[in-house]
């Protein structure tokens, strides 16, 4: 007879095991990191995760040459939480005091890769209106209400997630660079605001159809060399009623940022856009358009229909 359960209870009778849990339901963590965290060896501590693994009660998640650990089970964690006597709790404690040089060092890393690649974006942000204008005219096209599970594809720095996450059910921010999702993490975790980010590609995204509400393509599509295949990707993440909001460049002539910046398309034109969140079966709609710069930037937005129920007939 398979029991599941009994699987996972016999995975964390174990100190390390259930300390490798309490340190992942404060923060998601690579191997090497919890390797330094538990003072136990890199091999020893991957023969652990595996057998958590397999338990079902975590997640692996790899980024370049990191593997990064979650919760696959956070109500396990919780339970165990409670139930733990104080001389395990202090033990966490301990554990949790580390946890802090984790934080610091990938704060560190953070600002040498911004301060690296800084200059590449104010460079493109001088070029139009003010980020601040952006970012209102993002809350206008989102609007007051809850977000449910938001999806932000090419988080770049986390900034759409830092504004939002904090309204969503929950937030998952998805970049295909692991040197953007370590910065991402650093920022959100300074900034207290919980979400989940994956590595993944926009053509090709590790998450389910139907599983977000909102989706938001900020200053991504640019890089596309097939935009349409990346909107239809995006658009089957959406479930009935949901929405994507694409926000980027009108046409403009800057040929530089090919080079420079590694644009792949010099924005976009409204017709353009339509037609691909028509070929998505979104409806569309032209939002907004942000003069005032070199660069104009525009704000698209595509809605999936909801599931309408069949009238029921009169008896």
């Amino acid at each position: 007879m398979n029991l599941p359960l009994a699987d996972l209870f016999q995975a964390l009778a174990d100190p390390t095991r259930l300390r490798i849990l309490a340190l992942l339901r404060e923060l998601e963590l690579s191997v090497g990191e919890l390797a330094q965290l538990l003072g136990q060896s890199q091999p020893r501590v991957s023969r652990h995760v595996k057998i958590l693994v397999d338990a079902g009660a975590l997640e692996r998640r790899k980024e370049g040459s990191w593997v990064f650990l979650t919760l696959a089970r956070p109500d396990v964690a919780e339970a165990l939480s409670t139930l733990a006597d104080e001389a395990t709790a202090a033990a966490f404690a301990a554990d949790r005091t580390r946890l802090a040089a984790v934080r610091r060092d990938r704060a560190a890393a953070a600002e040498l890769y911004f301060a690296a690649n800084a200059h590449v974006w104010d460079e493109i942000r001088s070029l139009h209106v003010a980020e601040s204008e952006v970012e209102q005219a993002i809350v206008r096209a989102l609007g007051a209400g809850p977000l449910g599970r938001l999806v932000d594809i090419g988080t770049g720095t986390g900034r759409m997630i830092e504004l939002f996450g904090p309204t969503a059910e929950q937030a998952i921010g998805i970049d295909k660079s692991s040197e953007m999702l370590r910065f991402a993490r650093a920022k959100l975790e300074a900034a207290a605001v919980p979400a989940s980010l994956r590595q993944g590609d926009m053509y090709a995204l590790p998450l389910p159809d139907g599983s977000a509400d909102v989706v938001l393509l900020h200053q991504v599509l640019h890089y596309a060399q097939v935009p349409g295949q990346a909107i239809a990707e995006a658009a089957r993440l959406l479930g009935p009623g949901g929405r994507l909001l694409i926000v980027d460049f009108a046409p403009h002539e800057r040929e530089e940022l090919r080079e420079r910046a590694e644009h792949a398309r010099l924005g976009f034109a409204d017709e353009a856009v339509l037609g691909w969140l028509g070929e998505a079966g979104l409806t569309g709609q032209v939002v907004e358009h942000l003069a005032g710069g070199e660069l104009t930037v525009t704000l698209w937005a595509g809605a999936k229909q909801p599931v309408r129920l069949p009238r029921r007939r009169a008896a």
